[in-house]
This record gives structure tokens, sequence and C-alpha cells, in this order.
């Protein structure tokens, strides 16, 4: 069975134009082509990324919220409590007064230590904002670099200034060194946020925190599940443009999106800080590239390439066609809806202060 999948999976007509074979795309005469295999070395990019988050979270996230005067405050942990504990994970994080009442008769103690013990039991499960200010420098961090590199690696390239030349010698388009490394750093930082779902600040929209926390990802919903949903999906259509050689739209693509991120995770450092001019400066700085990038560039410019300029080269559009653009265009209804949101937080910011 699952032999006739893969080979379901990796059939022609779904991939490339017709006429064309998995054969055509053997290297040969100084071409390199993108190989589906080579998406295995992502995960153990992966690792390095998590390694590399490992060292600058501790040697240069601490010392420079230390400077900021960020604290690092230590929760006071429980008793050890196997009944309670159990209760906790597996029952209720907030039991009711007749449950407590239960509970002290049965851990053979007081309702107001059975009260104070979950109370500092749930504490431990809120994230302190040193540990917030971490994972925001990491996120900082990463899009910053991505976006240079990117910038770099796409600046010199002719589809960069005419989007038509993202189509010029389609499927036969050979892929450079640093599209390679852009691809494999961009998708080993999703497999790397996977693998850290669990241990990572869970972010849950509520109140006004919503715009700030909302926008960390493209899922439109924060919770666990959707976390690992986008991720997944992220992965996904970054892995499918691989292999469907969408090279070079898929860099402009990853380009557009990084490039608004880092404004949002260096406010959102600021903001752990109490700096709040500098946080409402970064936070218009990126509502600004939000705007430009994502409801002006993005279906303009990258939507206009995916939908309207393949139609000039092949009058047979093949499957994957319709799949990107399907994942494509759901990404800018997303895009309109958090930037509804993000008009929002700044039309309050400015007329309500």
């Amino acid at each position: 069975i699952l032999k006739t999948l893969n080979s379901w999976f990796w059939w022609e007509n779904i991939w490339m134009p017709i006429n064309c074979t998995w054969a055509d795309f053997v290297d040969r005469d100084g071409l390199v082509f993108p190989k589906p295999q080579q998406l295995y070395a992502t995960i153990p990019y992966a690792f390095v990324l998590l390694f590399i988050r490992f060292f600058s979270e501790r040697y240069v996230a601490i010392p420079l919220a230390k400077a900021l005067g960020i604290k690092n405050v230590r929760r006071v942990k429980p008793q050890p409590n196997p009944v309670l504990e159990s209760y906790f994970r597996e029952c209720s994080k907030h039991p009711s007064q007749s449950e407590i009442q239960g509970l002290a008769k049965k851990c053979n103690c007081t309702v107001r230590l059975v009260e104070k013990w979950f109370r500092r039991r749930r504490n431990l499960e809120i994230p302190t904002v040193l540990r917030k200010f971490q994972e925001a420098f990491w996120r900082f961090s990463f899009y910053l670099t991505s976006s240079i590199v990117g910038f770099i690696f796409l600046y010199d390239k002719p589809w960069f200034y005419d989007i038509w030349q993202t189509w010029v010698g389609y499927p036969f388009q050979t892929v450079l060194p640093s599209q390679y490394w852009y691809y494999m750093m961009e998708i080993g930082f999703y497999w790397s946020l996977l693998f850290t779902l669990g241990i990572d600040n869970r972010r849950k929209a509520s109140g006004a925190a919503l715009t700030w926390l909302y926008l960390c990802f493209f899922s439109p919903s924060q919770d666990f599940l959707a976390h690992v949903i986008h991720h997944l999906a992220a992965i996904g259509l970054m892995s499918g443009s691989w292999c469907g050689n969408y090279v070079r739209v898929g860099t402009l693509v990853m380009f557009v999106h990084d490039t608004a991120d880092f404004w949002l995770e260096a406010a959102k450092m600021f903001n752990y800080a109490h700096w709040e001019k500098t946080c409402n400066t970064l936070f218009i700085i990126f509502s600004v590239a939000f705007f430009i990038t994502r409801i002006i560039l993005f279906p303009f410019w990258i939507l206009r390439a995916t939908l309207y300029l393949p139609t000039y080269y092949s009058t047979t559009p093949v499957i994957a066609y319709f799949f990107f653009n399907g994942q494509l265009l759901i990404l800018q209804g997303l895009h309109l809806y958090w930037g509804s949101l993000i008009f929002r937080i700044l039309k309050r910011f400015i007329f309500l202060k």
C-alpha cells in the first residue's frame, strides 16, 4: 500500500508540465536541480539551530535582558504531593471549593494549604518575563538573520526585480547554492519550532494582548494544536515548492514574510523591558512593514506571479499549481484578517493613547 501511495504521490502529472519526467531532472552539463531527498537534511539542520538557540538564549539573551532591567523572578515551588499533582494534571488546575475540601481530607491537610499548593503550582506554569524575552530574542535573531541573508541572496537576481523571470526556463531552472541553503535554513527553523513546542511558551489570545501574540505565526489560533498544524503546513508548503522546483518564487515568499516579523519580536522584547516609547515605535514600524509586504507586495507581486504569469509558459497547469496557489490564497486571507487587527490597534493607539 505504501509503495502504491508513494508512486501516486510522485506521479509526474502532479508536479511538472506535460511531457516531463523525473529523469529530466538528473544533474547534467553543470545544471543542478532540486531533489526531494535533499529535504532529509533539514532534520539535522534543525538540531543545529536548536544548539545555536540554546547558546544564544543562555549567553546573549540573558545578559541583554539584565542590561535592559529584566529580572529573573524565581517562583516558590509547592511541596511534593503525588495526590494533588495527579489531580492537577489529570482533572483540573482550578478545582472548585468542594473539590478542594475533598482533596484536603484525602491529603490530611487544611483547605488553605491545598489552595496555596494549587496557586503555587499554577504559577509554575506561567512563563517568566525573562523566559518570554529569551524566546522573542531567538525569533528576532533568526528573522533578522534570514531577512539579511535573503536580501544578500536575492538582490543580484533578475527575478528579484522582474517577476517574469521567475518562470523563464521553467521547469528546467538550475538551483543555486544560495537557494539551497536558504531553503534548508527556513525549513530547519520550522522543524526546530515543532520540536520545542512542548517547552516553549504557549500563547493565548485574550483581550488586548491578542494583537501582540496573534501575529507571531500565520495560524489563526494560538493553541498547541494550531501551532503544530501551522508548522507542518509551513514545512509542507516549502518542501512542496522545492520538489516542484518553484524555488525562485519560494525564496521571494520567504523573504517577504521574514522582513516584517523581526520588528514585532523586537517590539516584544522592549515591551517586556517596559521601554514603552521604543516598543511603540517598533510596533509602528512593524505595522508599516506588514502592510507593505503582506497587503501590497504579496498579493500584487507574489500572487500575480503564481496565478497569472504561469499561463504564459504553459497551457496545461499541473495539479501542484492549484495546490500551492490555494494555500497562498488562504495565507493572503489570513494576512487581511491580521491586517484588520493591526489597524484596530493602531487606531486605538493613536486616538485613545
